[in-house]
This record gives C-alpha cells, structure tokens and sequence, in this order.
C-alpha cells in the first residue's frame, strides 16, 4: 500500500538538526505510528512521506516553513519574577513545561532575566530550524 489520506504509517526516524546532532529518533524505541493526513506530524515530513511505501528509506530536509515555522516575536513576553515562585535561581535557557490557555502543553525558554521581569520565549523549541530527517517506512496500512 502507498500512503495516502485515512493510511496509519508506521515509520522509524532520526532528526538532526544542522550541526548533524541528533535530537530525535525512534530507533531505539517502537516506530512512531500515526494516521497520515490528520495533520499529526510536521506538514513537511508528511508531504516527503505522499506516494511512499512500506520499506521504503529517505532523508528529507525540512525547512523552518514546512516544519514548526518561523520564529514568531510576537510569542516573546515579560513575565514578572514572582510568576516563577518557588524555583530559587532562573537563568537565560532554562526551559519550562506549562500549559496555555486552552489546556495544551507549551515550552517556555528563558530568554533573559533583568531585575523583577524575566522575557520568555513560547515559540516552539524547534521553531526557525531546518530540520534533517532519515526516515524508514516499517508499514502501511
């Protein structure tokens, strides 16, 4: 079977970012599995995944546009200190865990701490990146 809308795909992977650094992969773990189509992973992996089949193996670059997107300033804010009550030293690159307003799991980044005001990043962690996939397609069904 090809993939193609409605198909879920089993696939293997390792992202690299551009230094060659792996920051993800599945190879040592169970195969990423998903229905292609629902938008369940980045819109340029799935389009480098359309018309392939089981046992077929890639490598794809993603630019930033067709994977987590451009940087967006817009998601920079002040925050004041107090609103990271009861960790003892906040420094530039600390990376948090939280929830936006909708329930959803966002990472925020530290990006600078001056006085009472800390400046946060919420973009995603990978976005304005190119993104260097290998992929091996297990299954197609």
């Amino acid at each position: 079977m090809i993939i193609e809308d409605g198909r879920v795909v089993s696939m293997h992977y390792q992202l690299k970012n551009d230094a060659g650094e792996v920051i993800s992969a599945s190879t040592d773990n169970e195969p990423l599995v998903f229905k292609y189509g629902t938008g369940a992973i980045i819109p340029g992996l799935e389009k480098e995944l359309t018309g392939r089949k089981a046992g077929d193996e890639f490598a794809a670059v993603i630019p930033p546009e067709e994977g987590y997107g451009e940087i967006n300033p817009c998601l920079h804010a002040v925050l004041k200190k107090e609103a990271f009550s009861g960790i003892e030293e906040i420094k530039p690159g600390m990376q948090f865990q939280t929830q936006d307003e909708n329930g959803n799991s966002q990472t925020i980044r530290i990006m600078v701490v001056e006085n009472d005001k800390v400046t946060v990043d919420t973009n995603h962690p990978l976005a304005g990146k190119t993104l260097f996939f290998d992929v091996r397609i297990v299954s197609v069904d």
